[in-house]
């Protein structure tokens, strides 16, 4: 039986930094003027829906076989520490309570039309890696990363709060997909071998070892210049705004040197932990400087 410490880390909380980060980015775009009420329920959503998704992932790769031979923590499904049914209810307990905090987020803001997009993020997360043809497993999940983690919960945060999208928020969640698909990149490098072996086609795997590590260091050094337009539309292209630009392209170099030099397996999943708790980072300097 799963106790406690194996629920919680079936939930995979190493990942709610990338849940935070966009919601964070989002409150920034909204100055001067942040509700931070309603960036709280967003954030509520962000969380309720990766913890969801991990679940789900749990369930749908376990039942698959995929999580067999995985070099990362082990799985609730794939270890057999609970059982299948007990892992697919609690992904959709998480996804209950992020619909709720998402009717909430709506019926404040008065914007009913995004219950529409709530039902699309869902329905995504689940079929990632749920369903017949699991979208995951055919190298699309970099994509869908890029638009929920990155667009929908920046762009949506940033809307609920002013009613508009001003051009530094779309620069800010392009940013923030960027550093989401950075973490998706680097833990599917690590998982190349198991994937390949499991019929799991990601985009590391379709791009190989060295493809992968190319698409990683782009992707975390894409957040620098995006952070420099960003501030550049609020007038901020100098001074902290091009310090904090520097600190970003520091902070991706950092990241990106250890899988350049062929760091793998497990030597990855300390870079995986810091891609998000940079992303984390980044997004609050950005909330500080731009809320300032």
């Amino acid at each position: 039986m799963a106790t406690i410490r194996d629920w919680l880390e079936g939930a995979r909380l190493r990942t709610l930094p990338l849940a935070v980060s966009p919601v964070l980015a989002g409150t920034a775009a909204a100055a001067p003027a942040p509700l931070w009420g309603r960036a709280l329920l967003a954030g509520a959503v962000a969380v309720g829906l990766t913890v969801g998704v991990n679940f789900a992932n749990d369930y749908s790769d376990g039942i698959r076989g995929t999580d067999a031979h995985r070099v990362g923590p082990p799985r609730l499904t794939g270890a057999g520490l609970a059982r299948p049914a007990a892992v697919k209810r609690a992904a959709f307990a998480a996804f209950a309570g992020a619909a709720v905090c998402g009717l909430v987020l709506v019926a404040v803001a008065s914007q009913w039309w995004l219950i529409g997009l709530g039902v699309v993020a869902i329905v995504a997360a689940w079929f990632y890696t749920g369903g017949t043809r699991p979208y995951g497993y055919a190298g699309l999940g970099d994509l869908a990363v890029f638009v929920f983690y990155g667009l929908v919960a920046t762009l949506g945060t940033t809307y609920t709060q002013r009613g508009s999208v001003p051009p530094s928020a779309w620069w800010l969640a392009g940013a923030a997909g960027a550093w989401a698909c950075a973490v998706l990149m680097v833990n599917n490098l690590r998982d190349i071998p198991t994937d390949r072996q499991a019929g799991k086609r990601t985009l590391a795997v379709r791009l190989g070892p060295a493809g992968a590590r190319a698409a990683f260091t782009c992707e975390v050094l894409a957040p620098a210049p995006l952070t420099w337009l960003a501030g550049r539309a609020v007038g901020l292209a100098h001074g902290p705004g091009l310090a904090l630009t520097a600190a970003t392209l520091a902070a991706g170099g950092a990241l990106a040197l250890p899988v350049l030099r062929g760091a793998s397996g497990r030597a990855l999943v300390g870079v995986l932990k810091f891609t998000g708790l940079t992303a984390l980072g980044w997004a609050a300097a950005c909330a500080a400087l731009f809320l300032a």
